[in-house]
């Protein structure tokens, strides 16, 4: 069956829904009985005719209502002027003209069906207007083009408007996604805070029980003593009474004594013999001595009445003193409990405002701080696969792991590069790079650069007549490959060296290449590790290669005097000493020496080469120290030979001479004597004095004096 066309003033877009009997019309789905009607409507407008005013023009209904008249935007000089005011001065009616009604009543059914149905939407409402204006731009055919480009605009903006909803949607669940994610953290802290401040408030309640236990103590102790004061004051006038009654005992013996010795004399038969005048006397004596006696007996006790027995002092006194002890140990723990109580709640209050800090840096930290990489995705990418990357990455961290990777990137792209540029002839420029032109590269290997770079030093270490080191290399490269290749072989070995600086070797020979490092640095430092190895093997008797962890231990200290105990720790532990180890256990020290294919040393050899460059660092820290603070400070000669002379009283006078001309840039033979006074002549800044001896080979040769005690 055909689609049924639908003619309306012009519009035609109908298509048959899949699954339904009716016809959508662009956007909505009519029924066929509607599409019959809209059919019968659309042949009925076709005849009829149009509403056209007396001057010809379409009817302007409602202009003409209540005898008001609104001005066409007309020039009173055109033709049809007159017309126009002809035709508004004789206005017809106020009837809607039929077109416009037709429209309306068409506009009103549409918008019912559509609000009969249950899932209709903004978007579907906009149908039935959509119609109207196509009507107007099919039958205004003199305005369709601009009509037609309106509504393309509008539909051109809806579509936009759709689009970028569309796109906002997926922006719309993530963001309510992270809302929750964010709600769920902040629940998760509070829940931890709300453990901590429940923990906080538990210690809180036992140390103010363990105050109130201790007040009770200290008034039970208080009430204790008021009781043994009162007993003591109840003892007391128990003695007074005691004293006094004695005193009437005492009397009462005497009187009974006097009356016995009165009644013996009477009836002594003897008595009445003697002489009475003897008699009188020797009674008048005794009565004086009585006398005497009850004075100093009465003076005794004025004297001593209130004093209570020695033993009864001494044991009250002591007491008395375990008590005040007692009390003394109550009220120091009760203020140092008090003590404690205030410094408990002033770390209280200092965690709750770390807390509130370390949440605040928390949410500054989440909403600036970037995620860690995965570097186990660099398994697949680095060559060799994940053996040698987690060999390339062990005991480093990002900022090393960074490097390998730039390494290895570079490694890669040096080998796609065929020539390299010269850099021409300047005086800047290193004197074994200079050439024009295109400079082929080598594309030699990694192992072939290390084992080359140890054949350089080994040649260098064997010549005679020393020359610059760049002019070396250069000559060197000429008598191994011959002059025409000696640019391209020196242009390749620098970028190789530039490049891989994590190698041991190629670091060292790019820093001396470049005068960041000079030769004696590097040649001593080998010659260091040459001796303690030598000391290592002396010591083994048994030529077996093995070392007990004591000997170890006392090669180190013999061999580097001045390095404090927790640097020959470090050494111990590096080599493979564990503090739960006994000295007795044995230790391969040939294996601390050895290098791998890449000549990188074992971790012994770079904890040594590490220690070095701390020791040189501090020993310059003394010595700007002692300079001065300002690195714009002037030093002269004799003020450098001075502070090294203060720092280091150890020092020779040919190594002191060398730091000297080190220093200065000066040739030994031009430095000036000490007593010249062309020492105070030479004047460099401090920092100039600095950074030219953290090249040299520099380090302490005895142990620095003690300051005198002030």
């Amino acid at each position: 069956m055909a689609n049924p066309q639908l003619r309306f003033y012009g519009f035609s877009k109908s298509r048959t829904h899949p699954r339904s009997s009716g016809v959508i019309t662009d956007k909505y789905l009519l029924p066929e009985s509607k599409i019959s009607q809209k059919c019968k409507i659309s042949q009925k407008w076709k005849t009829l005719p149009w509403q056209f005013s007396v001057g010809g023009h379409l009817s302007p209904w409602p202009t003409y209502t209540s005898g008001q008249t609104i001005l066409q935007n007309r020039k009173p000089c055109s033709d049809d002027y007159g017309k126009r005011a002809s035709w508004q001065q004789h206005p017809l009616g106020i009837a809607k003209p039929k077109y416009l009604e037709q429209l309306e009543n068409y506009l009103r059914k549409e918008l019912l069906l559509l609000d009969l149905g249950t899932d209709s939407t903004q978007e579907l409402r906009l149908q039935p207007y959509r119609e109207i204006f196509e009507f107007f731009i099919e039958d205004f055919k003199t305005y369709k083009p601009l009509l037609s480009s309106i509504k393309n605009a509008y539909e051109a903006m809806l579509v936009h408007q759709r689009e970028k909803i569309q796109a906002l949607e997926p922006l719309k669940a993530k963001l309510v996604s992270m809302n929750e994610e964010c709600n769920q953290r902040i629940l998760a802290m509070q829940a931890e805070e709300r453990d901590e401040i429940s923990v906080l408030k538990r210690e809180k309640m036992n140390l103010l029980k363990l105050i109130d236990k201790k007040n009770e103590e200290k008034i039970s102790l208080q009430s204790e003593v008021s009781k043994l004061r009162k007993s003591l004051a109840e003892e007391y006038l128990h003695y007074l009474s005691e004293r006094d009654a004695r005193k009437i005992l005492i009397g009462d013996l005497n009187e009974l004594r006097y009356q016995r010795e009165d009644v013996s004399l009477s009836q002594s038969p003897g008595v009445w013999g003697e002489d009475p005048v003897k008699l009188t006397l020797a009674l008048k004596m005794t009565r004086q001595d009585l006398t005497r006696t009850q004075m100093e007996l009465n003076t005794m006790k004025a004297n001593f009445g209130d004093v209570i027995p020695r033993r009864d002092f001494e044991m009250q006194e002591k007491i008395n003193k375990d008590l005040q002890e007692q009390l003394d140990s109550l009220r120091a723990d009760y203020e140092e409990v008090c003590k404690e109580h205030e410094l408990l709640l002033q770390l209280h209050m200092s965690t709750l405002k770390e807390r509130d800090q370390f949440f605040s840096e928390l949410q500054e930290i989440q909403r600036t701080s970037t995620p860690r990489p995965d570097w186990v995705k660099c398994e697949d990418v680095v060559a060799g696969g994940p053996e040698r990357w987690r060999m390339l990455a062990e005991g480093k961290n990002s900022d090393q792991l960074v490097d390998v990777l730039l390494e290895e990137i570079g490694e890669g792209l040096l080998r796609e590069k065929d020539f390299f540029p010269g850099l021409g002839y300047g005086e800047n420029i290193p004197s074994f790079l200079r050439f024009d032109g295109l400079v082929e590269n080598k594309k030699p290997s990694k192992k072939d650069v290390i084992n080359l770079l140890k054949d350089a030093w080994k040649e260098r270490l064997t010549e005679e007549e020393k020359e610059t080191f760049p002019d070396f290399f250069f000559n060197f490269l000429e008598r191994r490959f011959g002059l025409s290749d000696a640019i391209a072989w020196a242009y390749t070995i620098f970028e190789n060296i530039k490049l891989f600086r994590s190698n041991e070797v190629m670091s060292q020979f790019y820093a001396v290449l470049m005068g960041k490092m000079t030769e004696s640095t590097y040649i001593n430092q080998k010659d260091r590790i040459a001796h303690l190895l030598k000391e290592m093997t002396n010591a083994d008797t048994q030529n077996e290669g093995l070392l007990t962890m004591e000997q170890f231990s006392t090669i180190l200290k013999n061999t580097f005097p001045l390095k404090k105990e927790e640097q020959i720790q470090e050494l111990m532990e590096t080599g493979g000493w564990q503090p739960n180890s006994s000295n007795s256990d044995l230790l391969n020290y040939h294996l601390l020496f050895t290098e791998n294919e890449e000549g990188q040393s074992e971790p012994f050899v770079q904890k040594l080469w590490e220690q070095y460059k701390d020791e040189k660092e501090q020993y310059l820290q003394e010595l700007k120290q002692e300079l001065g603070r300002n690195p714009h400070d002037e030093v002269t000669l004799s003020k450098l030979h001075g502070a090294l002379m203060t720092i280091d009283p150890s020092l020779d006078k040919q190594t002191v001479i060398a730091y000297l001309s080190q220093a200065f840039e000066l040739p030994v033979s031009e430095l000036p004597e000490e007593d010249n006074e062309k020492q105070e002549g030479t004047v460099i800044q401090l920092q100039t004095v600095l950074e030219r001896l953290r090249l040299a080979d520099i380090k302490r040769m005895g142990p620095r004096e003690p300051e005198p005690a002030s």
